[in-house]
């Protein structure tokens, strides 16, 4: 395995904490150089003790602040940055040459993108760096020569079973498959959802998540950014992703092909087996995650997504499709809506069902324009959020 030079970025999160504990495993190979995180300031302190990276990153400067004086009380020689900015000169620092992007929301674009200008192998956790930056993204990747690995779980699945060979993809793929485990409400009648509290759409059945990422995984809003992430992974169009219902999140996702084969990946269900892949990609290395046990496999099951009872249970997921055929723009409004209503749905404003509620309307209210760089799409997202605001205002009363 080649030795490298690993920066994390959303290091106290999920993604985070579990390639940091990937990368203990091969402290060997991968030397961990910058962490970069939001406001969780122990947590970080403990990160740098551990790692000794040479910079540490914060999102605003009390919690810079607060981190260097307990650095410096321990004895921790890291360098303290602080702001937006820091995370995106740690992505693109010299001494880096793997970047973990799982900060979660729009506010990892830019660092993403600066990690692909600088030509990184960008390890992408982060879904809003395809959903919102779309082809301006990808071409970042290429102008800088980064190669552009995928991270969450289903994509890496589907990147494990396409050929090694990127130019066969359309000669030999006839459709990608994205299976979902259907979140804690799969079975629950559409009609009851407005009483979903935010601590019943947290507790997801199978993974262990970020609040906000739990409750897309419930609304199935995670699986509408994950087809449009599909679609510009791996260059195919929006009618060739389907998504399938599959509980027991054994399959991660398929790959079907012109000859009627159907590839998949299966595992656990632990992150730590696509974060190392993608830390060892083109081979493979221990990851910690426990082994698949098949004699121990409950049977697998399968359900269309595309349902009347599904439909009416997670209307989200059918506004992947109509983004992607809308203008450039309408995915970052969809993404910027997203986070609004999800915010608000925890902090009580909204209902569950008002989710989809606002970023509908958001979307109707919202002329998406044609943004065609990165200032211009975090101009519209910015657009979009007040505008959802004023959706969850009126839905709030």
């Amino acid at each position: 395995m080649r030795t490298q030079r690993l920066a994390v970025l959303g290091s106290t999160g999920s993604i985070g904490r579990n390639t940091l504990d990937v990368a203990a495993r091969h402290a060997q190979h991968i030397e961990v150089v910058a962490l970069a995180a939001s406001a969780s300031v122990d947590e970080m302190a403990a990160q740098c003790a551990r790692f000794r990276p040479r910079v540490a990153a914060m999102a605003s400067a009390p919690h810079a602040a607060q981190l260097a004086d307990k650095l410096k009380s321990e004895g921790v020689p890291t360098q303290v940055l602080a702001g937006a900015q820091a995370a995106e000169e740690s992505a693109a620092a010299a001494d880096v040459d793997t970047v973990m992007g799982a900060i979660v929301g729009a506010a990892g674009l830019a660092p993403c993108m600066a990690a692909a200008r600088a030509g990184k192998r960008l390890l992408l956790a982060n879904k809003e760096a395809l959903v919102v930056g779309g082809d301006i993204f990808l071409r970042a990747v290429e102008q800088g020569g980064a190669t552009l690995l995928p991270i969450d779980s289903e994509h890496s699945a589907i990147f494990q079973s396409l050929p090694a060979d990127r130019a066969e993809w359309p000669r030999q793929v006839e459709r990608i498959i994205l299976t979902a485990s259907g979140g804690p409400f799969r079975q629950r009648a559409p009609e009851t959802l407005q009483g979903v509290t935010p601590e019943e759409a947290c507790a997801h059945p199978n993974w262990s998540m970020g609040r906000k990422i739990s409750v897309d995984s419930a609304t199935m809003m995670n699986k509408a950014l994950e087809v449009i992430e599909a679609r510009w992974l791996f260059d195919v169009a929006p009618e060739q992703i389907e998504v399938l219902i599959h509980p027991q999140s054994v399959i991660h996702s398929m790959v079907r092909y012109r000859d009627g084969s159907v590839l998949a990946q299966l595992g656990t269900t632990d992150m730590r087996t696509p974060i190392s892949y993608g830390l060892a990609w083109p081979q493979r290395m221990e990851s910690g995650a426990p082994a698949l046990d098949f004699a121990a496999l409950a049977p697998l099951t399968f359900e269309p997504a595309d349902s009347a009872e599904n439909r009416a249970r997670f209307p989200a997921l059918a506004l992947a499709w109509e983004a992607l055929r809308g203008p450039r723009g309408a995915c970052a409004v969809l993404n910027a809506a997203n986070e609004e209503a999800v915010a608000a749905f925890l902090q009580r404003r909204i209902r569950f069902d008002q989710i989809y509620a606002a970023v509908r309307a958001t979307l109707d209210a919202t002329d998406p324009g044609n943004p065609h760089d990165l200032p211009a799409l975090l101009a519209l997202h910015d657009k979009a959020r007040a505008a959802a605001q004023e959706q969850i205002a009126r839905l709030a009363k």
